[in-house]
């Protein structure tokens, strides 16, 4: 995911969701509509996701220091994984409480004009903000399915903003049943019923991300398709002649460390292997730009040693082996 393209996204997401926050808890002043104050509070926790997102883009495009040697990249994930506790707590458990409340002390939804009409504004513009988010994520999604996107992407915004956009038009569907049925039937339980699906999907959405976000914070490896490269980029077939093992992980979403144990020639010079190892760096930063930080160790490849998954020993002049053990 572009830079650039995330923050569209986000920007687009925080637009519509104030100005819906605010059309929604005027209904809710006019209407006295539980779902329509639950949908307040839900399109005012988006906005200030959205505002989360900005930050941790800002923050870590900080240069790195003596103290964080590899930057600030992981901030992104940090702020994603404030996201989900927002989500969760703010927009969730406080749906999920109103409805509760509604559920057991209904009232009749007066002035019904106000929140059906913020409603479909509201439903109106969240689509232009999923929209945008889909074409944005489209340009880096590839052939990937949705799920696979969102449980895979090392950059957390697109779909974060995915999953809350997806949650706000679905949320409002239930709101707007919920009014709906409420209306029509006289009765105010409706409305609380709605407000609570509405908590219960923003609590299923927030866990989601918590999940997927915690999995970024860890750690996590390139993509197959990236580590594929970047194994074709290493072996020269000349001095560098196999991979023995390799590790690689995301310092950020766009800045990848990459560390190999690679096998050389028992007889070339430490200035040939130097060169080659230059060179090898080279052509991993040309395959995968965003392999920022590579470390390449030289040893002698012994079949025998590596198939017993001990250190390399002495070599004899043996075919260039195959990748052991990579990490992805």
């Amino acid at each position: 995911m572009s830079a650039s393209g995330g923050t569209k996204a986000i920007v687009a997401a925080l637009v519509a969701n104030l100005s819906i926050a605010v059309a929604k808890f005027v209904a809710f002043l006019f209407s006295g509509s539980s779902s329509m104050l639950a949908e307040s509070v839900h399109s005012l926790a988006d906005s200030g996701n959205q505002g989360l997102l900005l930050l941790g883009g800002k923050k870590a495009k900080r240069e790195a220091t003596p103290e964080h040697p590899f930057g600030y990249g992981r901030e992104r994930y940090i702020y994603a994984f404030l996201v989900s506790i927002v989500l969760f707590s703010v927009g969730g458990m406080f749906a999920v409480y109103e409805g509760y409340e509604k559920i057991k002390h209904p009232h009749e939804i007066t002035a019904w004009y106000w929140p059906v009409g913020v409603l479909v504004f509201a439903i109106i513009a969240e689509i232009f903000s999923f929209r945008t988010a889909i074409k944005e994520s489209n340009q880096t999604r590839g052939n990937r399915s949705w799920t696979e996107f969102v449980r895979r992407s090392k950059a957390p915004e697109l779909p974060v903003v995915l999953l809350e956009d997806l949650g706000a038009l679905v949320g409002l569907v239930l709101a707007l049943g919920g009014v709906g049925l409420a209306l029509a039937t006289g009765n105010g339980v409706w409305d609380g019923i709605g407000t609570l699906c509405i908590g219960i999907l923003l609590i299923v959405i927030a866990v989601i991300l918590a999940v997927e976000t915690k999995s970024l914070l860890l750690g996590e490896s390139a993509g197959l398709e990236e580590v594929e490269k970047i194994k074709a980029a290493v072996v020269d077939g000349d001095t560098v002649t196999g991979i023995i093992h390799m590790r690689t992980l995301h310092l950020g979403p766009e800045e990848l460390l990459v560390a190999a144990k690679i096998a050389v020639r028992h007889d070339e010079t430490a200035t040939e292997i130097a060169n080659a190892i230059n060179a090898a760096e080279n052509r991993i930063r040309e395959a995968v730009p965003i392999a920022r930080v590579i470390y390449l160790e030289p040893d002698i490849f012994n079949a025998e040693a590596a198939a017993a998954g001990t250190v390399p020993g002495d070599p004899s002049d043996a075919p260039a082996p195959a990748p052991k053990d990579l990490g992805h």
